[in-house]
């Protein structure tokens, strides 16, 4: 092993049953690599990482990882039993700090000064007495601020942000994450972009997000047709480099299969005479033959769909409200689609996008206004949560269950539910595979089919991103970019957003819905835009003499409940900030080693960076108080 090589993966495969995963993989991830998997569903990327992270076993071949190299692991999708607190599920990752944090409060809870003695020693040797509180900075960076709290108590973005948490608690030299960025708010992938971009660990993952790909890594992995091909570069260079490959593979193999044509009329020649013709000759034939049947056309998702006809009255909603408790989802809103809108929802999590659209949906009732929908509205609506299949049921009973024949494009094309299917790349032997089976791409997929087979003229896609590969992601693209109809979309994927959307409605979590006139990343450069100009208005009213102050006080706005809350909490992190700049300030001082040293001084800088932004919003909202 090389001696800047962290892991060497050999000859691994895996199958299931017939399946085969992947077959006879082989590379190396050296320090300070930051790589992503790229492949279609199906092709066993998650089963690739769980081995790499020791979490399943290969049916051949071995994963060698240089000595003491401490591994994070996020899985897809982290599972927790039941009563297990947010304190608990971070004290369940295998580091020694967490393990020795999680024997000290046994200890404790037993009294026995034995145990206590030696946990003690434990909490000494693996540093973790500061254990506690470093997790609580860093679950309040991902917004979870109650450790106590259960997890089955929490959304699915939530229990990601905890199992994120323990993951990049410890700080491990590499880190081996699958669909990091699922079911988070935007802001906190931005974070998490951030953070894995700054970060000196070395980093294996898969992600279908396309621009937190060419902003973090500096190479891909490809797998294609069980075969590995590996590009220095982030995903935009990688996108060039595989059209290149592409092309030079039709090249050769148009060139295959012209020798391919002279060598057939040459073994067809006196056929009796054959065995007299070189040996060498005949062996090669073969082997055109042979490299002549590779299939270049991939696999795709056909969504050749036309959408019903639409007419111009389409949907209003009239002062709707909803409110759950204290909780305001929408006060008063109001607003009129226009044909072919296509709109993104975008906001936090827990600020009511799916509940929006669930009320539009009818499957939620507002606590006032109404809904009109047009008499030629017909909908398509894609579940974050998923549609309720049967999993003891085959896939080609999903589309059987609704129809014996798929007619669409207003009968303009007919299909059996079988043709449907292969639509949509499941093959026949496919279609009798058991639901339960489905990966989550696949199931996708199938949720896909049950939409579209419906000709739906007004489309709600709730998280539609998630788990679908990056091929079939542009496949969609493609078909939503000509879709003549309405569109909503909610999706924490950027890319998708910026292709698709003309304007935004961006809900605050306070009931109020705003309007932007633009993409995804339009509204990032104007939002950073407004903060940057506040921040330099709050700098210039902490500069004016103390009179211009004073004159100018009648005019100013008084705080607002959610200011004044702010405001308060403002006071507590900047005190809580200061106090860890003056201990970090001391470690750097006091002989620590030079690795204790560059971890402390990353974080030295965000703290810093932390109070400059929090000085500045607390200024701000002093001036109004």
């Amino acid at each position: 092993m090389a001696l800047n090589s962290f892991l060497q993966i050999e000859g691994l495969t895996k199958s299931y049953g017939d399946r085969m995963l992947f077959a006879d993989v082989t590379f190396g991830i050296n320090e300070g690599d930051k790589i992503g998997i790229v492949a279609k569903n199906g092709t066993g990327k998650s089963t690739m990482l769980r081995i790499i992270a020791g979490e399943e076993a290969p049916d051949s071949g071995t994963v060698t990882a240089r000595s003491g190299l401490r591994i994070g692991y996020l899985p897809q999708l982290p599972v927790y039993s039941p009563g297990t607190t947010v304190l608990d599920a971070c004290l369940m990752a295998d580091t020694p700090a967490a393990k020795a944090v999680g024997a000290y409060r046994k200890a404790l809870a037993s009294g026995d000064d034995m145990l206590i003695a030696e946990a003690t020693h434990r909490m000494d040797e693996a540093s973790a007495w500061n254990f506690e509180d470093r997790l609580t900075q860093l679950l309040a960076q991902l917004r979870i601020n109650d450790t106590s709290q259960p997890m089955d108590h929490l959304s699915g973005g939530q229990r990601k942000r905890v199992a994120l948490a323990a993951t990049l608690l410890d700080e491990p030299s590499m880190l081996i994450l699958d669909e990091p960025t699922n079911h988070l708010d935007l802001d906190v992938i931005e974070w998490l972009e951030a953070y894995l971009t700054k970060s000196r660990a070395t980093l294996l993952m898969v992600t279908h997000d396309r621009y937190f790909l060419d902003r973090v890594c500096n190479r891909i992995i490809e797998i294609d047709r069980q075969e590995l091909f590996s590009y220095d570069g982030n995903f935009e260079y990688y996108l060039r480099r595989r059209e290149e490959r592409y092309e030079a593979m039709a090249a050769e193999l148009d060139r295959v299969r012209n020798t391919l044509r002279r060598e057939t009329e040459w073994m067809r020649r006196q056929p009796q005479a054959r065995a007299g013709k070189a040996k060498y000759r005949i062996d090669a034939y073969h082997d055109l033959r042979k490299r002549s049947m590779v299939n270049l056309s991939e696999r795709k998702v056909n969504l050749d769909v036309d959408s019903s006809y639409i007419g111009s009255k389409i949907f209003e909603a009239e002062h709707i409200s909803k409110s759950f408790g204290d909780k305001v989802i929408l006060r008063d809103f109001s607003y009129v689609f226009a044909r072919y809108e296509k709109l993104g929802i975008i906001g936090r999590n827990g600020a009511g996008k799916s509940t929006f659209i669930k009320m539009l949906m009818g499957l939620v009732d507002q606590d006032g206004g109404r809904w009109n929908v047009g008499e030629t509205v017909r909908f398509g609506y894609y579940s974050q949560e998923g549609m309720e299949f049967d999993p003891d049921k085959r896939v080609i009973d999903a589309i059987t269950d609704y129809a014996e024949e798929v007619s669409v494009n207003d009968g303009g094309a007919r299909y059996s539910p079988m043709q449907w299917l292969k639509r949509f790349m499941f093959e026949p032997s496919e279609q009798q595979k058991y639901i339960r089976t489905l990966s989550g791409g696949e199931r996708c997929r199938l949720q896909l089919a049950t939409v579209l087979m419906r000709s739906p003229n007004f489309l709600i896609l709730d998280e539609p991103t998630n788990d679908l590969d990056i091929m079939t992601l542009g496949i969609l693209e493609e078909y939503l970019a000509e879709f003549k109809g309405c569109l909503i979309v909610i999706s924490h994927d950027r890319f998708f957003l910026d292709s698709i959307v003309d304007h935004l409605f961006v809900l605050d979590g306070t009931g109020e819905v705003y309007d932007f006139p633009g993409n995804y990343t339009e509204w990032r450069a104007w939002e950073d835009e407004r903060q940057r100009d506040t921040e330099a208005s709050s700098k210039q009213s902490a500069s004016e003499p103390v009179r211009e102050k004073q004159r100018s006080e009648p005019e100013r706005q008084k705080l607002t409940f959610k200011e004044r809350r702010e405001f308060e909490s403002l006071e507590a992190e900047l005190e809580d900030l200061n106090d860890e700049k003056s201990q970090l300030e001391a470690l750097f001082n006091s002989g620590a080693s030079s690795e204790e040293i560059a971890s402390a001084s990353v974080r030295y800088q965000a703290v810093m960076q932390a109070l400059d932004e929090k000085e500045m919003r607390w200024l701000e909202l002093s001036e109004k108080a």
